[in-house]
């Protein structure tokens, strides 16, 4: 199972602290990094064990759960970009005088308008995935949509498929698998998206690829690599740096 996949599966609690447990590791579900257990793990001159470690690990890596969530895509969070802002900003313990004074926005009173707002959409949510819950106990029909990765840009009609079409996709379009070369890179945009994610599973999300080593990797896979690896961006896959000396699994 992908860290997008575990992601969506995982409860509100897990989310909160931004990792799972597993038999013998620690998951984050922000990256995917696996911290094995009965490990202790230096860092700066200390010696931490297995669950400790992952904590460091996500300040480290992605600052804070709360500083991840909120960066993810307006559709996969719901809110709006000054909703978002807002957030930010009482995350950060600043006052409602403070907020307002940064946003430069009405008063203090619209302020707490805006706070009233979020706490509604929040008994919104709650409601909501109360009654979804309740749903999946009596909905036999509903089918098994595959998850959206996390770094999805622009989530639209083209993510909703079946676990039964990405196979389907598969098979029509790899010559031994998602293993395998393609075929040819298909010409509709959800066919695309399945064939995408399955090359980006071809990355190791621990390693930053030199340009060189990310045009072997998509090279072996498919002759117009460049076409490729330009979609692996367009689509959130990878990330590179500006002079596209370096690439990784975003």
């Amino acid at each position: 199972m992908d860290v997008s996949e575990l992601f969506w599966d995982a409860t509100l609690s897990e989310l909160k602290q931004g990792y799972i447990m597993e038999k013998d590791s620690y998951i984050c579900l922000l990256c995917g990094t696996k911290i094995d257990k009965g490990i202790i793990y230096p860092y700066e001159n200390t010696l931490y064990e297995a669950e400790r470690y992952m904590r460091i690990h996500i300040e480290r890596t992605h600052q804070s759960v709360f500083d991840y969530l909120i960066g993810l895509d307006k559709k996969l969070t719901g809110l709006t970009e000054h909703q978002s802002h807002l957030l930010a900003l009482f995350y950060q313990g600043k006052s409602d005088k403070e907020v307002q004074r940064d946003l430069e926005i009405g008063s203090v009173s619209t302020v707490r308008h805006h706070r009233f707002v979020l706490k509604e959409k929040e008994r919104q949510a709650k409601t909501f995935l109360a009654m979804m819950e309740l749903l999946k106990e009596k909905d036999d029909y509903a089918p098994a949509f595959v998850p959206p990765h996390m770094s999805a840009k622009l989530l639209d009609d083209r993510y909703a498929f079946t676990e039964e079409e990405q196979q389907e996709v598969i098979q029509k379009f790899f010559f031994e698998g998602s293993s395998g070369r393609l075929k040819k890179f298909p010409p509709k945009e959800k066919q695309r998206l399945i064939v995408l994610r399955e090359l980006a599973k071809r990355f190791d999300g621990q390693v930053i690829y030199s340009e060189q080593d990310t045009n072997r990797i998509l090279g072996e896979v498919y002759e117009d690599y460049v076409m490729i690896r330009r979609y692996l961006i367009e689509y959130g896959f990878l990330d590179r740096t500006p002079d596209g000396s370096q690439y990784w699994l975003k």
